[in-house]
């Protein structure tokens, strides 16, 4: 059975000044420094054309820093490979996400909207976790949505640091 949750992330720029953010190769370098504070992360790929924005990046976390449930089903460093595609500019972007763990026993999807606000732009993250582990596939599942909300809460943050330096 799978789980969902939503992140709101609200931006006091436009919806044209976040996906130039997004559309933007610095944006995302600047995003992994972040990132790496916690992990290494890489872009893999990056690619801005008509049909919008597509994006493969890297996460690694070692096998030690994951949880002892985790670590159970993990017997190596975690490498979680994310893909994303933003649609091309409109009044309201929308976007895909896919998050995957090679031999992992599940996967974690999503969807993005961007879209406006009156006080400027929200992009908004659905994501759904399922786990196929019997017995403990839910609180894992469980435990990637907590962690998702805390990655995409840090990715917010420098997105709006990111857009108030430019």
């Amino acid at each position: 059975m799978a789980r969902r949750i939503d992140y709101s992330a609200r931006y006091t720029h436009s919806t044209a000044e976040v996906y130039a953010a997004l559309s933007n190769r610095d944006y995302w370098e600047a995003r992994m420094i972040e990132l790496r504070k916690f992990s290494d992360n890489e872009v893999e790929s990056f690619e801005v054309t008509d049909d919008g924005i597509d994006l493969v990046f890297n996460h690694l976390i070692p096998r030690s820093a994951l949880p002892d449930a985790a670590q159970s089903v993990m017997k190596k460093d975690m490498v979680i490979t994310r893909r994303e595609h933003y649609s091309a500019f409109e009044e309201t972007v929308t976007g895909t996400y896919s998050a995957s763990i090679p031999a992992g026993p599940g996967s974690l999807t999503g969807t993005m909207s961007l879209f406006a606000t009156d006080s400027g732009s929200t992009l908004r993250t659905s994501s759904e976790a399922k786990v196929f582990i019997p017995f403990i596939g839910g609180k894992l599942e469980q435990m990637m949505l907590v962690n998702v909300v805390d990655l995409l809460r840090t990715e917010a943050r420098v997105t709006a640091d990111w857009l108030a330096e430019q």
